[in-house]
């Protein structure tokens, strides 16, 4: 079986359902067929790497929709394993697959949520244990999707200039795998019971930056009618010249001469993937969407909200303190920080002269957190809640569909308590999986069951109207540039006019993170 219910005898055999390619059986848990690893594209090796995807070649018969299908190929790491005991999808290059769960192939048209996966552009999988959908299917009564797509080298490798045109989107392969999954889910998903017309896409980390693109992918209008950005607002692409230079990097590392790239194409993929690993260790780029003016003619949010998309209602929001996660398990040094620590530690992220005036703001808000609680704090607001501040106030600008704003403020006890509010914390309690992760939230108790209703409801009340307002939570407005008003998600949560407004204050006088290598400042934000 395919899951970690496999087990369990409530799974049985589940429906038949005919989609446009051919049949495919499911199983039932718990009220919920589940299908997994229905092929909505052609495997990419060979004469399709970093080609645009392919279709689907037809089959006959019933195709046991049972097991997970292919992980995208990539380190190997627990985002690609996916955390499921005994069941570690391979990894390899048939990765265009999907998983649906609805509670019935019926005519039912449910709302339908398609989730994008985490880890950057670089990794991760759609068949994480952490993104199962049964209890948002069963619990909401919606149809949840998640796919796998191409990333890194394989997803976003120029080649274009190189080649010509017959790898024109090459650098935007993999974010063309999601426009051929929504497009799978336009033409297939009433057949599960959910709606074509309804459909909202959401994701975290990675699937937040991807949610952010596709709101300005031409390719990708008409496709999706929501979007809900978690941690992952992603404002610019990589510069065309920058991708060339990923490009040639490649090559040299490999022996390859640019006008041989063409052999790209016959390396066994596990080399490619050394090589992609090889490259992360020596420079600080990374292969990912870029401005190659064949899916992309212009940066996603800067300097506005795409207006072909002006009329798609958002959530966009992040964790108070998200580099806890990285930065903390990457140096555990930065958990034991004193005062001369801290302000060490903050050159790399904001002008030495800036910092004490910073720090004393920051320490204003919380008098008794320690100067390591004060460098997660201050680093993720220069990086995570500047860039989604920067989008909540151009969505809101536009003064079109609505856009909600919030954080989520809920303190885990893990570790004893000292990563506070990490990167990925929303996602046990959006996807009411608790159970599924006690080394995040700990065990199960009245805190986590109240963190999980209130975000699973507000995230199932969006997908069905496009307002986030439920009985669950208090009354929460849409983000304007006046009231400002942020949902704080925590045991008891509430709506907040500017909370931390010192806070973004300090933050509105530096650019996004992602123009590469700025520290300056620059004017103070309209209507602050």
């Amino acid at each position: 079986m395919g899951s970690d219910v496999a087990a369990d005898d409530s799974v049985r055999s589940g429906a038949v359902v005919e989609t446009a390619t051919g049949k495919v059986r499911g199983e039932r848990f718990r009220g919920v067929s589940i299908f997994r690893g229905i092929p909505y594209g052609a495997p990419t090796g060979g004469a399709n790497r970093f080609r645009p995807p392919q279709p689907v070649e037809a089959w006959s018969g019933v195709r046991e929709a049972i097991l997970y299908g292919q992980t995208a190929p990539q380190t190997r790491s627990t985002l690609s394993d996916g955390g499921y005991p005994g069941n570690k999808p391979e990894v390899g290059e048939d990765c265009l697959v999907l998983n649906v769960w609805t509670p019935g192939a019926d005519e039912a048209r449910r709302p339908v949520m398609v989730w994008l996966h985490g880890g950057g552009f670089e990794a991760g999988s759609g068949s994480s244990i952490l993104y199962d959908g049964v209890n948002l299917a069963s619990k909401g009564d919606v149809v949840c999707v998640s796919l796998n797509h191409r990333m890194n080298v394989f997803g976003h490798l120029l080649l274009q200039d190189a080649l010509g045109d017959d790898f024109a989107g090459s650098a935007n392969a993999g974010y063309l795998d999601i426009i051929a999954g929504l497009k799978w889910v336009r033409d297939n998903i009433a057949r599960f019971g959910g709606d074509p017309g309804n459909v909202t896409i959401y994701g975290q980390s990675g699937g937040g930056r991807k949610v952010s693109i596709s709101m300005a992918a031409k390719g990708a209008q008409g496709l999706f009618h929501r979007g809900i950005v978690q941690s992952g607002s992603h404002l610019r692409l990589t510069p065309r010249d920058r991708a060339n230079e990923q490009l040639d990097r490649l090559l040299a590392l490999l022996g390859i001469a640019r006008a041989d790239a063409r052999r790209l194409q016959d390396l066994p993929f596990v080399d490619l993937v050394k090589a992609n690993r090889a490259l992360m260790r020596e420079h600080p780029a990374r292969f990912s969407p870029t401005l190659d003016e064949v899916v992309f003619d212009a940066h996603p949010w800067d300097p506005a909200a795409p207006v072909i998309s002006a009329q798609i209602p958002m959530m966009v929001g992040t964790c108070r303190t998200e580099l806890s996660n990285q930065v903390g398990s990457a140096d555990e040094t930065t958990f034991s920080l004193d005062e001369a620590g801290l302000g060490a530690r903050l050159t790399s992220y904001l002008p030495q002269a800036d910092i004490p005036g910073v720090v004393a703001t920051f320490r204003a808000e919380s008098p008794a957190a320690s100067p390591s609680e004060l460098f997660f704090k201050i680093t993720t607001a220069r990086g995570y809640w500047r860039d989604s501040v920067i989008q909540t106030q151009l969505k809101a600008a536009q003064g079109a569909a609505p856009v909600w704003s919030y954080r989520l403020m809920w303190r885990t006890p893990v570790e004893g308590g000292r990563r506070i509010t990490p990167h990925s914390l929303d996602l046990p309690f959006m996807f009411d999986n608790v159970s599924k992760a006690p080394h995040m939230v700990g065990e199960a108790s009245e805190e986590t069951a109240a963190m999980a209703h209130q975000m699973s409801q507000a995230w199932l009340a969006f997908a069905r109207t496009g307002d986030p307002n439920t009985s669950a939570i208090p009354a929460w407005r849409p983000y304007d540039l006046e009231q400002r008003t942020v949902m704080l998600f925590d045991t008891t949560s509430r709506a907040e006019s500017d909370p931390q407004r010192s806070e973004r204050l300090a933050m509105d006088a530096y650019p996004t993170q992602q123009l590469k290598g700025t520290l300056h400042r620059q004017p103070a934000a309209a209507g602050a």
